[in-house]
């Protein structure tokens, strides 16, 4: 073991040492299909340890009663990696010609994830109640690995697996939907959702509507960007439409708490405001100016805590944009002043000059529409000013003007 480990220690210590800057285009695509054939090879080699090590207890000289405990505690591992190794490992147990193009490199872990559903109890069995062969099964299955791009493997799986299953009942595809949000220490949320074939066709559209409809000029994030900012949108229109079932009895929002020092303060703030109190009870830390611009277009309730945290009074709520100075604003900009932006009405804010906080007035000549991620630039040092003509002009941090080019008009 000590052995094995040295020998990798000094080939990946060699590899490392190598100056990618001195190699030229073919040979930096050479050495990164080496490398995914070395990857693929060593994930085999760690799947095939695994099942050995669970076959011989070996987990049991650690005083523990199997790999997966082992997997956790000693080398630090996912439960979702764990399960991974240990299913891959009894899988291809039963698809030897798979295993063999798995050790040499030439399928990846991922390939072989999409293939163990092949060999699950019930599958089996239904493969030899229809007299089908298995070994034909896995000598297909490890030839479109090897050598056809990673969808047409997953076509061939499920035109199996649906094979098998003529006469069966259609699945009901809600019982394995899944969404996982996690909350961090810092505010930041991250998820994994999992939906059947249809149901994953329906947010995958809706967000590409919001993502084809957002493409500014210069826009230079990145397609993984863009759906994070796509789904956000989504849910700014679904609240902002007031259609949402209620949270008991009150429509869903977001609500921030902060106390007024700090509100009126005009430093950043960080930490200041928690979000999540009364009916959405989610919670995160944001800072003073997160706040300030939560409340640029939205409602706030005056709530008078009393020293122990008890709540003493409650205001009434007061509406900071009253809706016919929003029309006003929207029949105005008729969409996203932000330079190179196009951005409709509906998924913007309605954005205080001069902040109302600081003495702006809530007003025609003190608006201005801004969607989401604009909103945010001129949080973070972007100004978007209107000259005396009517034209909305977007200046950058140090001061200097975004400018558009207009568009050449053809000469006949």
């Amino acid at each position: 073991m000590g052995r094995c480990r040295g020998r990798a220690a000094v080939g990946l210590d060699a590899l490392a040492a190598e100056d990618l800057h001195a190699l030229v285009g073919p040979q930096l695509l050479d050495r990164t299909a080496e490398l995914v054939a070395a990857r693929n090879r060593i994930d085999a080699e760690l799947t095939r340890t695994v099942r050995a090590a669970d076959l011989a207890r070996a987990a049991e000289h650690d005083g523990l009663e199997s790999m997966k405990p082992w997997l956790r505690s000693h080398v630090r591992l996912s439960a979702g990696e764990i399960a991974r190794l240990v299913r891959h490992g009894r899988a291809l147990e039963q698809l030897p010609a798979l295993a063999a193009a798995f050790s040499a490199g030439a399928v990846s872990a991922e390939q072989v994830a999409v293939t163990t559903p092949v060999v699950s109890a019930e599958r089996v069995a239904a493969a030899a109640g229809q007299g089908v062969d298995l070994a034909a099964v896995d000598d297909a299955l490890a030839t479109v690995a090897a050598g056809a791009p990673f969808d047409r493997l997953r076509r061939l799986v499920q035109h199996y697996l649906a094979c098998l299953d003529l006469d069966g009942t259609e699945p009901d595809p809600t019982e394995h939907r899944s969404l996982t949000l996690a909350k961090h220490a810092d505010g930041t949320v991250s998820g994994r959702f999992e939906l059947d074939a249809v149901g994953g066709e329906k947010p995958a559209a809706a967000l590409e509507s919001f993502v084809q409809a957002d493409r500014p000029s210069g826009d230079l994030r990145t397609r993984a960007q863009q759906l994070g900012d796509a789904l956000v949108q989504a849910a700014d229109n679904a609240l902002a439409a007031g259609g949402l079932p209620t949270l008991r009895t009150v429509k869903p929002h977001v609500i921030v708490r902060i106390d007024l020092p700090d509100l009126v303060d005009p430093a950043l703030g960080p930490g200041a405001g928690t979000t999540g109190f009364g009916a959405t009870g989610f919670g995160a830390t944001v800072s003073a100016a997160r706040a300030r611009w939560l409340a640029c277009d939205g409602n706030i309730s005056r709530v008078v805590f009393g020293p122990e945290g008890t709540p003493l009074d409650l205001g009434r709520t007061h509406r900071v944009v009253p809706p016919h100075l929003r029309r006003a604003v929207e029949l105005r900009d008729r969409g996203c002043v932000f330079a190179g932006c196009a951005a409709p009405t509906h998924w913007c804010d309605v954005h205080h000059l001069l902040h109302w906080i600081d003495g702006g007035e809530t007003s025609l000549a003190n608006a201005a529409l801004l969607c989401e991620r604009h909103h945010t630039k001129v949080r973070h040092g972007f100004r978007v000013q209107r000259d005396p003509g009517g034209r909305w002009r977007t200046f950058r941090p140090d001061d200097t003007e975004i400018l558009i080019a207009e568009p050449v008009l053809a000469v006949r």
